[in-house]
């Protein structure tokens, strides 16, 4: 059954989601919140773009991860450093000035063979876990459309190649990413239509096309119940054209601004309520779905990151 082991308990969590519905930020929070509860942990952004490191208003990552907090650590993926780095480790190649141009080869290979990349970047992720460099490593994944495809590479090429030692390279990734002590996919959503559409599609491939359980969905923005039915009723009352007139009379200024965004709020909130219903029905059964309210403050930077960690400890229990 999936996410029946807990969240923290995993050593490898793959955070994806449809552009936009806040994955770094959640990616960035889990590893906060893993790292203040005693484990040493890795968050690594496997996008070049990616701007995790704003998250902790840290300088850019780089491909040797820096440390940003105690016991929390953050890289940024380079698919040539991480061949680089497997031809020192695992082929033995001796001296830097003979991996260069050896390197150089098999990037080219990397960028015109489907696959590779993704397996460079795995296999790196991979072998950081069953080194126990670190207790838990966090991806800030690729988002929807790319993310089945990295997470299938292993598995493709272990069923393309039958002997020899990329099929035996390939073997321990495919045990490490499909035991569901070790391995899970995190699924960021935004209660909007579109994001829970893709969502539950992406829910879906993850499970049929790949062999990674999935730890859970987050459902991040939540907007909170701001004012029950009976201000509804009044905010509805006080928008007669007499009460306003009295009412902007008395505070000597316009209210109708404030009354209309008490009705965007309530509107927001039902609409809103509505998507995330349909994800917790259409969900498969045992798949937990965590909660992230809206936080109204800016979204980036160190408070943001804790204010957002805070609420998914207070999700998970802790």
């Amino acid at each position: 059954m999936p996410g029946e082991v807990e969240l923290l308990d995993r050593r490898l969590l793959f955070v994806t989601g449809k552009g936009g519905v806040g994955k770094t930020s959640i990616a960035a929070a889990i590893g906060l919140l893993a790292s203040t509860r005693g484990k040493r942990t890795l968050v690594c952004e496997v996008d070049a773009k990616g701007n995790l490191a704003d998250f902790f208003e840290a300088s850019p990552n780089r491909f040797e991860p820096q440390e940003l907090a105690p016991g929390l650590y953050a890289m940024a993926m380079n698919t040539e450093e991480a061949l680089k780095e497997y031809l020192r480790l695992q082929l033995k190649v001796p001296l830097l000035a003979r991996i260069g141009p050896l390197a150089r080869s098999l990037d080219f290979v990397a960028n015109a063979a489907p696959g590779v990349k993704e397996i460079l970047t795995v296999g790196k992720l991979c072998w950081e876990v069953r080194e126990r460099h670190y207790d838990l490593v966090v991806v800030d994944a690729p988002a929807t459309g790319h993310v089945v495809a990295q997470l299938a590479a292993p598995q493709a090429i272990n069923e393309l190649v039958k002997v020899g030692r990329v099929r035996d390279q390939t073997r321990w990734m495919v045990d490490l990413l499909a035991d569901p002590a070790i391995t899970g996919a995190v699924v960021v959503a935004t209660p909007e239509e579109m994001p829970v559409t893709e969502t539950l599609e992406l829910v879906e491939r993850i499970r049929t096309e790949t062999s990674v359980d999935l730890a859970g969905v987050v459902m991040n923005k939540v907007l909170p119940e701001l004012f029950g039915r009976g201000e509804e009723e009044i905010f509805r009352a006080l928008r007669e054209p007499e009460r306003v007139a009295a009412l902007e009379a008395a505070v000597g200024g316009p209210v109708e601004p404030v009354l209309a965004g008490a009705e965007l709020a309530v509107t927001l909130r039902r609409t809103r309520a509505e998507h995330i219903t349909r994800l917790r029905s259409e969900l498969p059964g045992g798949v937990p779905l965590y909660y992230v309210p809206y936080l109204f403050t800016r979204t980036h930077g160190v408070r943001a990151t804790h204010n957002v960690a805070d609420a998914l400890g207070a999700e998970l229990g802790y």
